[in-house]
């Protein structure tokens, strides 16, 4: 019986996640050497939020994911 319980959980959580959007993309600048590269989360601590939020990963159609 718990095993039927636990399994309709876990399927539950799986079909709720399968309409879940995707994150959205943002351009990021280097505060030392001014590269920009497109990323959904921040490379590391030398690099600055500079655009977005943007759809896709080129970074060229603004927006949020659906």
């Amino acid at each position: 019986m718990k095993k039927k319980i636990a399994l309709i959980v876990v399927l539950g959580m799986a079909a709720v996640s399968a309409f879940a959007g995707g994150a959205p993309w943002y351009k990021w600048i280097n505060r030392y050497d001014r590269t920009i590269i497109c990323a959904q989360i921040s490379p590391g601590e030398a690099w600055i939020q500079y655009q977005g939020p943007f759809m896709e990963a080129r970074c060229s159609k603004p927006g949020v994911p659906q």
